[in-house]
């Protein structure tokens, strides 16, 4: 089966609603490394329900619409998909507990041509159910690698955010924890090739990887660090592209670099040397 252009972009996605807990907040921030230090009084305001503050990044997994591209009728070979950018915009501060609701939608589809995959982009907004404001924009594109050539319109794949070309303004290294990986899972994305060792050899890997959305919470607390802070109200928003697998237990060094409330950044494995976050933008209040 192949992509129906006009049906993916008019494709019924879901709504889901989901009611979280000031423990699901806390297990987030643990999850992505806060609490690696656990008499920073820094790290205590995510992981302690004393003046508890919610981690921005926490949005994209809220009320996540899960694997819809295997689930519905869209045509896309889901074994070949990876995730390729993501992107959050915070309209306001998130609450460390609530009710919410997703409804998303398929923005885009971008036909790279036969043998060289498809671009999907999805589109969802995040919903206080109560008071009925939007908490988060959030944005995803997907790489489909196997359904390219289904004969979308042609238009260009957007250009990345532009890197300076100055040396970074600040380094700011966080070494993630072995357990990473089984940690950041129970905030919802229970994919095995970031558990069980069989599954990971398999795919071609060593070990299980680092889930992609954890790297960039990781990457988020770095910037919380370094340019905020720890206020997260001074987080606006936040995108970059996935251009690595990464493991747990490695240290990630994170590039910054500041424009006035535009920051700039890269995150890489230490060990590796491997840029696992590229192109990234965010927007400092």
């Amino acid at each position: 089966m192949a992509i129906d252009y006009e049906k993916l972009v008019t494709l019924a996605i879901p709504d889901v609603r989901q009611t979280y807990t000031a423990r699901d907040t806390m297990l987030y921030a643990l999850g992505v490394g806060l609490g690696h230090d656990p008499t920073s009084r820094e790290h205590l305001r995510f992981v302690y329900e004393k003046a508890l503050a919610a981690l921005p990044t926490m949005a994209v997994v809220l009320a996540s619409p899960g694997s819809w591209m295997r689930d519905l009728d869209t045509g896309i070979d889901y074994v070949k998909v990876v995730h390729g950018e993501q992107g959050l915009v915070l309209h306001r501060p998130l609450p460390v507990e609530g009710t919410v609701v997703t409804r998303s939608r398929v923005v885009e589809v971008i036909d790279k041509g036969a043998g060289k995959g498809a671009v999907v982009v999805s589109a969802r907004e995040l919903i206080d159910v109560v008071t009925g404001e939007r908490i988060a924009s959030i944005t995803q594109s997907n790489f489909c690698r196997g359904d390219g050539g289904f004969g979308g319109p042609a238009r260009p794949t957007p250009a990345p955010h532009k890197m300076p070309e100055r040396s970074p303004d600040v380094i700011c290294e966080l070494r993630t924890n072995p357990n990473a990986a089984l940690m950041y899972r129970l905030s919802g994305d229970y994919n095995p090739l970031h558990s069980d060792p069989d599954v990971a050899a398999k795919a071609g890997f060593p070990q299980p990887i680092l889930h992609g959305l954890a790297t960039y919470g990781v990457t988020g607390h770095a910037i919380l660090k370094s340019v905020c802070d720890y206020d997260p109200t001074r987080l606006r928003a936040i995108s970059a592209r996935f251009t690595a697998p990464v493991f747990p237990g490695e240290t990630f060094a994170v590039s910054i670099w500041r424009d006035g409330s535009v920051v700039s950044f890269e995150t890489r494995s230490v060990e590796r040397g491997v840029v696992a976050i590229g192109n990234g933008r965010a927007e400092i209040a």
